[in-house]
């Protein structure tokens, strides 16, 4: 199924169409694994973030979540928190955000999810932000504090403006919230590896490959797996179970540790995850 949507959107881009947006997280996972990359949008400005996320791109990310700075960022560890309020003060909002999406459509056919606490959709509007956001050229949203048996509107619109949904699956969750979290996602789930906050581990918590495993019991969709993966070994793990690893915290803290390079160094980082350059270090 993968493979067809694949190659429908190369056909429709040879035919000069835009590809839907679910074409475009099709094709971000026919690489298996998938490299999800999470970035704080305005973490240290928006002109270093463009370039962070086209140098990400560059290095073998396939999948892009901007990170929209949030002042309450409760699912969030203090690396993320820390970068969130850098951009805070430097006046980043949504609107930002999709106008730095909107640059990068122009520059890469990479998958692009709106990655947002729910209050920053509300104050735009979910029907504009649906509107700006497809006018931008992004794939998706995933809003971490919207529950899915909330979300009904939020669905409606969503799929009205041809945009992907993608939900939050943990380890706690019954089968049954997972078989409705499955149903609600149009581009990818996301599986929460472990409890708590974001934030680098040195293993994979135990609980994410039965997670994957009782999610694809609803859904043929892809399952990234994410908080907490920070180096090739874990990298690789995950590529033995799931379709993709989501890295956030260990970019941010690159580019917190790496002011003046921090593009360069989030290449370097993503090209020691996925092995196309073991010379680099994690966290450099």
């Amino acid at each position: 199924m993968r493979l067809v949507a694949k190659t429908k959107a190369i056909t429709d881009t040879q035919h000069g169409a835009t590809p839907h947006s679910s074409e475009r997280i099709a094709r971000a996972f026919s690489k298996q694994p998938a490299l999800v990359a999470y970035v704080v949008c305005g973490d240290p400005d928006l002109e270093t973030t463009r370039d962070i996320i086209l140098q990400a791109i560059s290095a073998g990310a396939g999948i892009i979540e901007l990170g929209v700075p949030f002042s309450d960022p409760v699912a969030d560890g203090p690396v993320i928190q820390r970068g969130s309020q850098r951009s805070l003060e430097n006046g980043t909002s949504l609107l930002d955000v999709l106008r730095l999406a909107k640059e990068i459509r122009a520059q890469s056919d990479a998958g692009l999810i709106i990655f947002s606490y729910l209050n920053p959709i509300l104050r735009m509007g979910l029907e504009r932000f649906c509107e700006m956001a497809a006018d931008a050229g992004v794939d998706g949203a995933l809003l971490l504090d919207l529950t899915v048996e909330e979300a009904d509107e939020y669905r409606e619109v969503m799929e009205k403006h041809r945009l992907s949904t993608v939900f939050l699956a943990t380890p706690t969750s019954p089968d049954e919230r997972l078989k409705r979290i499955a149903k609600a996602s149009t581009g990818f789930v996301y599986a929460v590896s472990r409890t708590g906050v974001t934030g680098t581990n040195d293993k994979l918590a135990a609980d994410a490959q039965q997670l994957v495993r009782r999610i694809r019991k609803y859904t043929k969709l892809p399952v990234a797996v994410g908080f907490g993966v920070s180096n090739a070994a874990q990298f690789a793990q995950i590529g033995e179970f799931a379709d993709a690893a989501v890295v956030g915290s260990a970019i941010v803290q690159t580019i917190e540790n790496n002011p003046g390079r921090a593009p360069q160094a989030v290449a370097e980082l993503i090209g020691s995850l996925t092995g196309t350059n073991r010379s680099a270090g994690v966290g450099r």
